[in-house]
């Protein structure tokens, strides 16, 4: 099915998605990779405030190449996830309600993605160059010194994704690899 969402990604418009269904994103997304994930963690641990408010936000697993001219952006693939699996149950929790990247998420994740009513969503490796022309603006939010792994807030148009996990825990990479391996 295709969904179309506005932003803020609240637990109501995750509940209505389901595995295999393409979602296109339409308005605020936020960058952080591993270098970030690990400053705000430190920054949780803390107590000093985050760059950015969870509270129903979407994190895309991504660092942008150099912008072209006249672009917000350059290429802007998505990262594996799993790097990211240490610090996402966390962030969950604090109220992050998507999660956009590449790949399969460990149990820990799954399980805090059933307990928050969130969803991960999959971008396409590899059309980093497509992904990026419904990337509207780019602004550096915090971390500059990381380079491309800083964090960024995304204005985006139409940014297509496919939900590969929806908020009750249902794993597309784990339903399509039972149906179609044979060993």
């Amino acid at each position: 099915m295709d969904c179309r969402i506005s932003t803020p990604f609240t637990k109501e418009k995750a509940a209505e998605l389901h595995i295999g269904d393409m979602v296109y994103l339409t308005g605020t997304i936020y960058t952080a990779r591993d270098a970030a994930h690990k400053r705000m963690m430190e920054a949780i641990r803390q107590g000093r405030p985050l760059p950015f408010d969870l509270h129903n936000s979407i994190i895309y697993y991504m660092g942008p190449t150099p912008a072209r001219d006249g672009r917000p952006i350059g290429s802007a693939g998505p990262t594996t996830a799993g790097r990211m699996d240490a610090y996402a149950p966390t962030l969950l929790d604090l109220g992050e309600t998507g999660m956009i990247g590449k790949g399969r998420r460990n149990e820990a994740v799954r399980q805090a993605v059933i307990r928050n009513g969130a969803v991960y969503f999959a971008a396409i490796g590899g059309a980093g160059a497509l992904l990026s022309k419904a990337i509207t603006s780019a602004e550096v939010v915090a971390y500059e010194d990381l380079g491309t792994e800083a964090v960024r807030k995304l204005t985006v148009q139409e940014f297509p994704v496919i939900v590969v996990m929806d908020s009750k825990g249902n794993d597309l990479y784990e339903i399509a690899a039972s149906k179609y391996c044979t060993e």
